[in-house]
């Protein structure tokens, strides 16, 4: 399965511009033979919460419309980030997965709002799980600062997981926060973690970039930088399978006293 990430700077409380950024940027994933695309989290609004009575996306349809189109035209999957999803008198900070066919597979709404960017002002929580299917391959979403928190993602591991997806708006003063996280997540799940942060800044924050694909083992096998890119790489369920074989931490587990 091939997978690309988009890193991509966001155009503050401007969709219009951010659509047609991520058109061009999808197309030029698919003429790599990219599987799976993979955007950033508040990709259509960033950060501009004050707005999102506004700006926001009524049940996320003009999203769903645009992405669908796309998915559909160049037959892949998208996890198309997250937007920021109106529903009746609340907002949620929601991811959305597409497949080939440009039907929607999953929605998963943010299960832990960051208090350091005011999210729990102006948005609310999720109450699902993120669980769905990509060609077969069971996979999980995570939204930025879900990867703090070890037993939701373990969660979905056991539930089996093997491939975990995450959008983000991490700011860069934590870069190795972003990174080392990550990584712990990826060796201690023996799960791939397919993980997009945008570049550049908003009125409040800077952002780190450093969008990164890891293997079971936790080795890096692709990385950005600090500027926009699409990151690409390859990634093997028959690695996968090897890696637990080799090392039975699902077995060895204790639910005796855990």
């Amino acid at each position: 399965m091939k997978v690309a990430v988009i890193q991509m700077d966001i155009e503050f409380g401007k969709p219009q511009v951010n659509f047609e950024k991520v058109t061009a940027t999808i197309r030029d994933a698919c003429n790599e033979s990219a599987d799976v695309i993979v955007l950033p989290e508040m990709w259509t609004t960033g950060y501009d919460l004050k707005r999102l009575d506004e700006i926001g996306d009524d049940e996320g349809k003009q999203t769903i419309e645009f992405i669908s189109s796309l998915a559909s035209t160049y037959r892949v999957n998208i996890i198309a980030g997250s937007v920021a999803e109106r529903s009746e008198d609340s907002v949620y900070n929601t991811m959305i997965v597409f497949d080939r066919e440009g039907e929607v597979v999953k929605k998963y709404s943010k299960v832990h709002l960051f208090r350091l960017m005011n999210e729990e002002k102006y948005l609310t929580a999720g109450n699902n799980d993120g669980h769905f299917e990509i060609d077969g391959v069971p996979s999980a979403g995570f939204i930025c600062y879900d990867i703090r928190f070890p037993e939701w993602m373990r969660k979905h591991a056991l539930d089996g997981a093997k491939v975990l997806f995450v959008p983000a708006e991490w700011p860069k003063p934590r870069t190795e926060h972003w990174r080392n996280l990550l990584i712990t997540r990826a060796i201690e799940n023996q799960c791939y973690v397919v993980a997009c942060n945008r570049i550049g800044a908003d009125p409040d924050n800077e952002f780190g970039g450093h969008s990164i694909i890891i293997n079971p083992w936790g080795e890096i096998i692709a990385e950005a930088d600090e500027t926009e890119t699409i990151l690409f790489a390859d990634i093997s369920i028959d690695e996968l399978n090897e890696i637990r074989t080799r090392i039975p931490i699902y077995e060895d587990r204790r639910t005796d006293l855990y």
